[in-house]
Order: C-alpha cells, then structure tokens, then sequence
C-alpha cells in the first residue's frame, strides 16, 4: 500500500539497502519498513555453499582421467562482492533481478580446473592416481592466494577430492598389469616360501643338535651340582654336630657355674642363719634376764605391803563396770557373812547398756 513494504530477512544474509543513490543500511538479519519505489535492496547470502565438481582432464601421458570432489565456500566481505556482481532484489524483495548470484559458484568451479590442470600436465597417469592428498593442498594453497577470490571478497573453507578415475580401458589394462605383477610376486612368493622352508628345516636340525648338546651339558652341571651339594650337605652336617657339642659343653660348664653358685648363696645363707639365731638367742636371754631383774625388783618393793592396799591400787584408774565386778567378787568371798542381798534391776541394766555400748 502507497509503495511501502516490509522486508525480513535471516541471520545469514547480509541487506544493504540504498535509497537516492546512498547507502541507508547494512547488516545481517535485518527487519525494516522501507519505501519499493526509492529503495534498492541488495541480498548476499553469508552461509556457507558446497558445489560439487567433476573434470575430464589429461595428464602428462595424454592420458585422459575424471576427477570428482567437492568445494565448499562463504562470502567473506559482502560489500566487495556486491560491488562486482549485481545481487539486487526485485520491488518485491523475493528474487534476484539477473542471473549473477548462479554464476558465482561456477567462477570458483573454473578457478579451481585451471589450477588442477596445470598441476596434472606434470603429472603420469600413476602419479595423478595416488596424488589426490598433494592436489587438494596445492589447490587449496592456489585458492587462498587467488587474486580473483579476493577480489570478490570469497572464502575458501573446504575442498575434496573424492575419486581419481581412468577410462575404462584404461583401468582394465592397468588392472591386467597389476594383476600380471602380482602373480610374479604370488611366484616369487613361493619360490621365496620353499626356500624360507628348506632354511627352517636346517636350523630345526641343527637346533636339535645344539639342544642335545646343551642338555647333556646341563645333565653334567646337574650331577656336578649335585655333588657339590652332596658334600656341602655333609660339611653341614659336621658344622653342626660340633656346635651341637660345643652348645651342650657350654651348657654343662652353665650348669656347674650355677650350681657352684648356687651351693655358695647356700652356704652362706646357712652361716647367716646361724649367726641369726646365736644372736637370737642372746637377745632372748638377755630380755628374759632383765624381766626376771624387774620382776624380782618390783616384788622385793612390794613384799611388805598389805595385800588390800596392793588391790587399791591396782584398782585406780578402772572403770566403774570392773570396780563393780572386784565389788560383787568380795561379796562372794564373804557370802557366809551376808544374811540378805538385794541387787536394783537398774544397777543391772546399766551394767549390761555398758557392756554393750
């Protein structure tokens, strides 16, 4: 309505719009209301593009060969290429107004037959076969510094070599030369084979022999082994039975040194024992005779007191339950004297609460 439209586009292609002859603007995924009859729109598509290829050339013995593989590329400056090749949409931003944009991939298709012709005029028909890993680099390499991709501000991100192909007759009589060589080798395999037996038989024999001889040999080292260890065996045993010898002599001299020692700590101990008891029996005496002394002396003290004021005395310092005890002793010794006697049960009572406590 009125020449005003809308345009969206995707991530990967680069808008430019002009209006008036100037450039409004520029980028990637760009979504704007623009006026049709003032706005020319330029459309580059950024993602990368695979372009398949097949090339019939000839190689440096006018052999004729296929060679199949594939480019892949990206616009790597849009403005440089929009400035050379026209990629302007139409008034309904839908479609490319010439045919420029189809004929980009075949300008890198040419460019790349250029350079993998001048590389397979150097090369037999052999060498092309087995070469296509050194065809891809050095094209590769012619790509990158290709004034023309430059110019056109293109990127190179891949490039294969899928298959390498002779004619048919070709291949089939290069298959029958191969196959003639491999059975001259198949041949010279066998011969090879007989030989590599023959040679497998002699060094078999000959191994036995060197086998036989290195057994007996080692049956020689074994019974001289053997009797080595026989004899070492025997000294051993000598060995050992002198210090099986020497061992109970020491322990025989152990024993009597103990036992003479022990029979020492014995006699000694017996003439302590006997000291002891001498001396024992004159401390005993002597205690014995100063009891006898004190005895005697206390009883010539005593000899012409009374015997009442002897039990006096011997009663101080007694308890009340024990006078009470001298008291009814007295009582028994002059009963025939005493008509009555009467005992309080409290008198009794107290002595037995005493008594218990």
């Amino acid at each position: 309505m009125f020449g005003i439209r809308f345009i969206k586009m995707q991530p990967t292609t680069y808008l430019l719009q002009y209006s008036h002859g100037k450039l409004r603007r520029e980028g990637q995924g760009l979504a704007f209301f623009y006026f049709a009859p003032t706005s020319s729109l330029v459309a580059i598509p950024l993602a990368s593009v695979d372009v398949p290829f097949i090339f019939q050339e000839v190689t440096a013995d006018f052999q004729e060969i296929s060679i199949q593989g594939q480019v892949t590329y990206r616009v790597a400056n849009p403005k440089q290429l929009a400035q050379l090749l026209n990629f302007s949409l139409d008034l309904k931003g839908q479609s490319y107004l010439s045919n420029d944009p189809e004929k980009l991939p075949q300008r890198v298709i040419n460019l790349i037959q250029v350079l993998l012709r001048a590389m397979l005029k150097n090369l037999k028909l052999r060498e092309a076969l087995s070469a296509s890993d050194d065809l891809v680099r050095q094209v590769r390499t012619g790509l990158t510094e290709s004034e023309s991709l430059q110019a056109l501000g293109l990127e190179v991100l891949g490039l294969s070599i899928l298959a390498i192909r002779p004619t048919p007759e070709t291949a089939r009589a290069l298959e029958a030369e191969v196959r003639e060589q491999l059975l001259q080798r198949a041949d010279e395999a066998i011969y090879t084979r007989r030989n590599a037996a023959v040679e497998q038989e002699r060094g078999i024999k000959e191994n036995e022999l060197n086998t036989e001889i290195a057994v007996e040999n080692k049956k020689r080292e074994i019974s001289e082994a053997r009797m080595d260890a026989q004899i070492a065996v025997e000294n051993k045993k000598r060995l050992v039975g002198e210090a099986k010898m020497d061992a109970e002599r020491a322990v025989q001299e152990k024993k009597w040194l103990l036992n003479e020692a022990e029979m020492a700590a014995h006699i000694t101990l017996e003439q302590n024992n006997r000291e002891l008891v001498t001396l024992r029996m004159e401390n005993l005496k002597r205690e014995a005779d100063a009891k006898a002394y004190a005895l005697s002396a206390s009883l010539q003290a005593l000899a012409g007191i009374d015997a009442k004021v002897l039990q006096a005395l011997a009663s101080m310092g007694m308890e009340p339950g024990q006078l009470v005890a001298l008291a009814f002793r007295d009582l028994a010794e002059n009963s025939q004297k005493i008509g009555q006697l009467n005992v309080s049960p409290d008198l009794l009572r107290e002595l037995l609460h005493r008594q218990q406590s």
